[in-house]
């Protein structure tokens, strides 16, 4: 029977959160490790047979193992590379043969719902690539010189067609392994998987974000998702 697996990135450096707190992914929410958000959400989606933890070296993985101890279901782990591209690609090469849907995201954002996660599922089923991303709210100008301390022409783009990527993103295994092995092989830079996909000409299709998901980066979004959860 095959399988759907849920890829959780943990690995990250965390070098914007300023030595705030010596691992984001462990650091706590209400009371409970940040990496256990994202687990719990999949877990209870239903949707997802094996959970693979992407750690940055033997002691984080150790520190991981303890969070979570207490929630039972398959879990495997690879650990991670030098960039996000080469951990997800680590991940992949680990997956069994009978791996059909892949969801991979970031720890990092830890509210995300498991509403969001079944209709990833139902939409990347009917069309094998699907992303969870927001409308642009915000007017959105592109600068014509990265030198912003002097006067620079501003470009208005059509914020009717920004969409803010986030994660989840779901795919077919065996396409998106396609991607990234193309993106490996090629030393092209990608930051998200959506942009492996369309390296190799994979249209995606676009799931609403209708709840909070935001993702830590500073210290102070630890702050803002604290206030979050206790407003549930």
């Amino acid at each position: 029977m095959a399988k759907n697996v849920a890829l959780i990135l943990a690995a990250g450096s965390g070098t914007r959160m300023q030595g705030s707190t010596a691992d984001k992914i462990l650091a706590p929410i209400a009371g409970e490790p940040v990496v256990c958000y994202s687990v719990r959400a999949f877990i209870s989606s239903g949707v997802c047979d094996q959970i693979t933890i992407v750690y940055k070296d033997s002691q984080q993985r150790k520190n991981l193992e303890a969070a979570i101890a207490a929630i039972d279901f398959d879990y495997t782990w690879v650990q991670g590379g030098k960039e996000r591209q080469d951990s997800v690609f680590n991940a992949l090469l680990s997956q069994p043969d009978d791996c059909e849907y892949i969801f991979i995201h970031d720890c990092a954002r830890p509210l995300i719902s498991t509403k969001a996660i079944q209709d990833l599922y139902t939409s990347v089923k009917m069309h094998s690539a699907s992303v969870l991303a927001r409308p642009v709210s915000d007017t959105i100008k592109r600068v014509t010189s990265t030198k912003l301390d002097t006067p620079n022409e501003l470009e208005d783009l059509d914020r009717s067609r920004l969409w803010a990527m986030e994660t989840p993103q779901a795919f077919s295994y065996t396409k998106i392994c396609e991607a990234y092995e193309q993106v490996i092989a090629d030393k092209v830079s990608v930051t998200d998987d959506c942009a492996a996909a369309s390296y190799v000409n994979i249209k995606c299709c676009i799931v609403t974000s209708d709840e909070p998901n935001p993702k830590i980066t500073t210290a102070s979004d630890l702050d803002y998702i604290t206030w979050l959860v206790e407003q549930r």
